[in-house]
């Protein structure tokens, strides 16, 4: 199902420089999206600190996508990424940062008091692989409820999850309302679709799409990974870490130190 595209207002793509998401992003283009209603939304996991999760190349990835198909791009982030709310020790979790066409906007970091002192855990729970819904999920969200903009408004929310990646995610809804909207609400109206356009998608149909593009693939791709999370990703597997050690060592050692700290 593809959504009318011209019934919104503002269509948000979601980008982290990985395939999937660029694929949603040539997908909406070939369908005709407005392209004066398209944003890319980018969360940047390490809260725009050094780098300690994520790739150094992401970033600039991302920037030169906005800039080659002349949209705007937004980034948001956790005060402090990942490593603060790694290290959060009876300590509430840090502010959202996000950016809008209105400036840069901080909201939250008034929580209830908590410990983490552990790397997230493999797991299908958000609860205990926090680093998706701290660093990214929760991180959109806010920024989708603090801006006014989106009020009395059609907002499409587009992310590339796809039901091969794994079973999770092949339970997910390739189109339902967003976990912000208030359509039916009675103040502070906000109506958010969430499409997930490539979720039936092939990892050969997206590749096929970025060629069509010419879209030159991220670094991580071109070296030899098979997909784009954080360089130093839980579900990395003992070959990409053994790469990763190469390619950092000082990174990696400081991974090696945080697991002996926290015992885990």
């Amino acid at each position: 199902m593809t959504p009318d595209l011209t019934s919104y207002d503002s269509i948000i793509v979601a980008v982290s420089g990985g395939k999937d998401g660029t694929a949603c992003l040539l997908d909406l283009l070939e369908a005709g999206a407005p392209k004066d209603r398209l944003e890319l939304w980018h969360h940047e996991v390490d809260g725009q600190g050094p780098s300690f999760m994520d790739w150094p190349s992401t970033s600039p990835y991302v920037s030169a996508l906005a800039q080659d198909f002349g949209l705007p791009l937004y980034r948001s982030w956790r005060e402090g990424g990942f490593e603060r709310e790694m290290l959060r020790n009876a300590a509430p979790t840090a502010p959202v940062l996000f950016e809008s066409p209105d400036g840069l906007i901080r909201v939250g970091g008034e929580g209830p008091i908590g410990t983490r002192l552990r790397f997230p855990q493999v797991s299908a729970s958000l609860t205990t692989r926090w680093c998706s819904g701290v660093t990214k999920i929760d991180v959109a969200d806010r920024s989708l409820r603090g801006q006014e903009r989106f009020l009395n408004r059609r907002t499409l929310f587009v992310t590339g999850e796809r039901a091969e990646e794994s079973p999770n995610r092949a339970r997910y809804a390739a189109f339902e309302p967003h976990r912000t909207d208030t359509r039916h609400g009675t103040r502070r109206r906000r109506h958010v679709d969430h499409w997930r356009p490539v979720h039936q998608w092939s990892e050969t149909q997206v590749w096929d799409s970025l060629k069509r593009w010419n879209v030159m693939p991220a670094l991580p791709y071109r070296i030899g990974f098979s997909r784009l999370s954080c360089a130093t990703c839980i579900f990395g597997d003992a070959r990409q870490f053994a790469t990763i050690r190469w390619l950092d060592p000082a990174r990696f050692e400081r991974l090696v130190q945080y697991e002996q700290q926290f015992g885990c």
